[in-house]
């Protein structure tokens, strides 16, 4: 690109043509203008006569610099100027687009992407081929045209990891398989990594490097900790600076399930300092409500942490057999556990009736053998609902008859009557110790001291059983520990007492790491990695580059101490993760993480991200020099004669106005009307949200081919429809994503949108936010979609019945994936008195289309293609996300067919004549 006086061309030398003006001017001003013919008889006279100084009148001056003027506008607007170019040299030769793409980048993403957009522009008018490698996510460079790789920035996004080791090898290997050299843009996230150097010496060694980076250093928020009785937490910028705060939200839901903002806290960087911290002192019920802490303003990875039990103190109802008698503490069968449970859990105290309704998280029955009617019936209903019960054995429960001929159900295992003593002066054997953890047990990976010694313990009598309940036992194989599932929650038996008359053990720190690994105390202390050896953890939720939780999917189970030490990567994400009744956070940031900025060499050109927004404006002066030329036929007429002066303005006023009325396209506009009702026509409505608005045309673009090729049904090209503006009458089908900053609409619009939904169209909702809540108010889009809806004229709803014919209309479906799957999808509930008829696969409902869906599962993400036909958006991972995308575009495909034809399907009322006459 050239740029002239602040203005760029695309193509210069169309300016050439302005030196032809001048001798144009002189064309025009040597050729007279048409002369005025008129009949007179009289002239006939004059026949034969000669006038030696005749003067030939010429072109008016005004009139030449009219069409001057326009042949100066087409000239220039054929040059393609550009206002506010982009300053950068494009260059010559293959060009390769470097990303980290890590979270230190994700809340300044979207200029990063319009930084992008401009680089291949420039490579574009250069005739450049593009590469584009993320260096978390690396791939082999594939240089093309750089308008192929301008429909897949929709598909970039970070992840919320550093380049590992072994990306930058990856990376560095995939630039050895590209011949030859070329020029590089490295996309920085001003951090600096392993292996950072060796990849700048690669790309170096290829041709030119020019470095972009974000103006402002990345900020993070270090994971929370929980000591002496209050909330730690820290942040790090990357660089020193000046003075700065910025705000912690404590995030997470209220008494009605809601997220929302529990706490704030200022915190304030230092001049010249990188790390700040704060403390917060919460009740432990709220800090019990906490689910992530983030950095108000900042949208990444790294300004989120997560927590997990380690704020939460665990409740724990602590019930003796016997009461210790005063001054003898040191002998009550709970002195122990209270000094292990003290600095980690809070006690419920009373009886066991007066306890369970204040649901503990635990009960503990010390040497407890008999329980009244009540009291067992309402401890083993709290079992069931999800209760750990926890007894220790002890004198009452040997000289019971406790679990003796049947299984008792507070029980794990049947005991035999008495107890057994294998060391002391009156027993023949010596003490015995602690045989190591099986794989099946959570204790795996626990170290047994050998100082741990057992002198008595209750026997469980041999059952076939058995063998699958024991977690512990003694070196000679009888069990120690013992464990059953009851409903949704557990019952678990110490063969000893919770004192030391019977074992050493609760006197080792073995037994504060068993009760942990039980979920007994909290984890509010860090988990150290002995704890975690021999621990599997399953992802409940992992985070992506910006931040948002979505569900883990299939994802596998992760290594307890490689969980807590691995490097964050494409196999180890941050999230949620469960072992048991346990949960742990995995964040972005480690306590002992330091971010570095990333230092470059004095002769690598370093430039900021800024954009500057280029305004083609060759239409504008093209249509100028068209109304131009415009004014010179008619002046011309009228110089001529042949136009009178009233018709001659009328003309010049309806060609001025030409350009307005034609661009001005209203609702009742012919043109319109014609584009929405010669062909079937599917629509999305206009959010104002650019991008959202983008990906909903992209999704009706790929639902209407998807129709195309399957059904008979041939929609054309889709319409984005303006609430405030258009009619809604010639759409069978609207499909409206939401958005939390989306307008809302008028009372006219509203006044439109019930008319259309009371004469049969439908409207299909959605949030688009599957991935981080389920249908209600538990989501900004959640909670925008009941603004939106509340003056709406919507029937009651339901979750789509299986018997519904949007799981048949054209494909026979149980679920309706989109690019998130998992949420229930809403219709019109079915009638009160619709029943099925004996012999009928479902019921008689209704003829009536559900004027609404109502779901957030991204359908028009799913459905999404570029101009090629290509996905334009990913959805899930390999074989099983094209799999999700085939059964979305099902799902679409019977949305459609169900508003086209109605419930045709659940009319049976032929079916017995038909089967008649078929002789079936």
């Amino acid at each position: 690109m050239t740029i002239l006086a602040g203005i760029g061309f695309t193509a210069p030398w169309v300016l050439m043509g302005l030196l032809t003006l001048p001798i144009l001017w002189l064309i025009l001003r040597a050729v007279p203008p048409a002369p005025i013919r008129r009949l007179f008889p009289a002239v006939t006279l004059l026949l034969g006569l000669r006038d030696d100084e005749s003067v030939s009148d010429r072109t008016p001056w005004w009139l030449l610099l009219l069409r001057m003027l326009a042949a100066a506008a087409i000239i220039i607007g054929l040059a393609g100027p550009v206002l506010n170019p982009s300053r950068d040299q494009a260059g010559s030769g293959p060009l390769l687009l470097v990303l980290d793409a890590s979270w230190a980048g994700a809340t300044r993403w979207s200029t990063t992407l319009d930084q992008i957009d401009v680089q291949l522009t420039e490579a574009g008018r250069a005739g450049r081929t593009v590469a584009i490698l993320r260096l978390t996510e690396p791939e082999a460079p594939v240089f093309q045209a750089a308008e192929a790789w301008r429909g897949r920035l929709p598909g970039l996004t970070p992840t919320p990891w550093q380049p590992t080791r072994a990306q930058v090898e990856m990376a560095l290997a995939a630039m050895d398989q590209v011949d030859g050299g070329f020029d590089t843009h490295w996309f920085s996230d001003r951090l600096t990594y392993e292996g950072h150097e060796a990849i700048l010496a690669a790309l170096r060694a290829r041709g030119d490097v020019t470095v972009y980076q974000a103006p402002s250093p990345a900020l993070a928020i270090l994971p929370a900790t929980y000591q002496d009785g209050v909330i730690q937490l820290s942040a790090q910028r990357a660089e020193p600076g000046p003075a700065d705060r910025i705000t912690i939200l404590a995030q997470g839901r209220d008494p009605a399930g809601a997220m929302r903002v529990l706490q704030s806290a200022e915190m304030e960087f230092a001049s010249g300092e990188t790390q700040t911290q704060v403390e917060l002192s919460l009740p432990s019920e709220l800090r019990a409500r906490i689910t992530r802490f983030e950095i108000q303003g900042e949208r990444s990875a790294g300004a989120v942490t997560l927590t997990d039990d380690s704020l939460r103190r665990r409740e724990v109802a602590l019930i003796a057999g016997s009461l210790n008698r005063e001054g003898l503490e040191l002998l009550s069968p709970l002195h122990y556990l209270t000094q292990v449970l003290t600095p980690t859990a809070d006690f419920v105290d009373g009886g066991l009736l007066e306890v369970l309704p204040a649901n503990p998280d635990v009960i503990v029955l010390a040497d407890v053998a008999k329980l009244a009617g009540s009291e067992q019936a309402a401890l083993v209903e709290w079992v069931e609902q999800g209760g750990l019960l926890l007894r220790f054995a002890g004198p009452r429960m040997a000289a019971s008859d406790l679990g003796r001929d049947a299984e008792d159900t507070l029980l794990p295992v049947r005991l035999r009557s008495g107890g057994r003593s294998v060391g002391g002066a009156m027993s023949w054997g010596e003490a015995k110790g602690l045989a190591p953890f099986p794989e099946n047990s959570p204790f795996y990976g626990l170290q047994v001291p050998e100082d741990v010694t057992v002198t008595t313990q209750v026997m469980a009598q041999p059952d076939p059983n058995l063998a699958d309940r024991v977690i512990a036992s003694l070196s000679d194989g009888t069990p120690l520990v013992t464990r059953k599932a009851l409903g949704l929650g557990q019952v678990v038996l110490f063969h000893v007492t919770a004192d030391a008359e019977w074992s050493g053990l609760p006197l080792s720190g073995l037994f504060v790491e068993m009760l942990d690994r039980l979920a007994v105390s909290s984890a509010a202390k860090s988990r150290q990695e002995s704890q975690l050896q021999g621990t599997t953890w399953e992802p409940i939720q992992i985070m992506d580059g910006f931040g948002v939780l979505s569900d883990a999917g299939n994802l596998p189970g992760v290594d307890g101490v490689e969980l807590v030490t691995g490097q964050m990567g494409p196999d180890l994400r941050p999230g949620l993760y469960e072992s048991g009744k346990q949960k742990l956070a995995r964040n972005v940031l480690t306590d002992e993480t330091v971010l570095s900025p990333a230092v470059w060499p004095s002769d690598v050109p370093i430039k900021g991200q800024e954009v500057s927004t280029e305004t083609p404006i060759g239409g504008i002066l093209l249509s100028l020099a068209l109304l131009l030329l415009t004014i010179d036929v008619i002046a011309s007429l009228a110089l001529s004669g042949r136009l009178g002066l009233a018709r001659a303005a009328a003309v010049a006023l309806g060609a001025i106005l030409l350009v307005p009325e034609v661009q001005a396209q209203t609702p009742e506009s012919t043109d319109f009307a014609l584009s929405a009702t010669q062909e079937l026509v599917l629509a999305h409505v206009l959010t104002g949200n650019q991008q959202v608005d983008g990906i909903a045309a992209a999704g009706m673009r790929g639902l209407a081919q998807t129709l195309f090729f399957r059904t008979s049904v041939e929609p054309a090209e889709p319409i984005g429809v303006d609430l405030e503006r258009d009619e809604l009458a010639f759409f069978p089908l609207l499909y409206w994503p939401i958005s939390p900053d989306q307008p809302q609409p008028s009372a006219e619009a509203y006044t439109k949108l019930n008319a259309y939904l009371r004469s049969g169209g439908m409207i299909l909702f959605d949030t688009r936010d599957a991935d981080v809540a389920r249908f209600g108010a538990s989501s900004p889009n959640g909670r925008k979609l009941q603004q939106i809806a509340a003056p709406l004229n919507i029937p009651s709803l339901e979750p789509v019945p299986r018997d519904h014919v949007l799981t048949r209309a054209f494909y026979l479906l149980q679920d309706f994936p989109g690019r998130y799957a998992g949420t229930e999808v809403w219709v019109e509930a079915a009638p009160m008195d619709a029943e099925q008829i004996e012999g009928m696969p479902f019921r008689n409902l209704n003829d009536n289309v559900t004027p609404v869906v109502i779901g957030g599962n991204d359908w028009g993400a799913a459905w999404a293609i570029d101009r090629n036909g290509q996905a334009l958006l990913p959805v899930g991972r390999g074989y099983a996300g094209e799999r999700q995308r085939e059964l979305a575009n099902r799902f679409g495909v019977n949305l459609v067919m169900h508003v086209l034809t109605g419930n045709y399907k659940s009319d049976q009322v032929h079916v017995p004549a038909l089967l008649d006459r078929l002789g079936q």
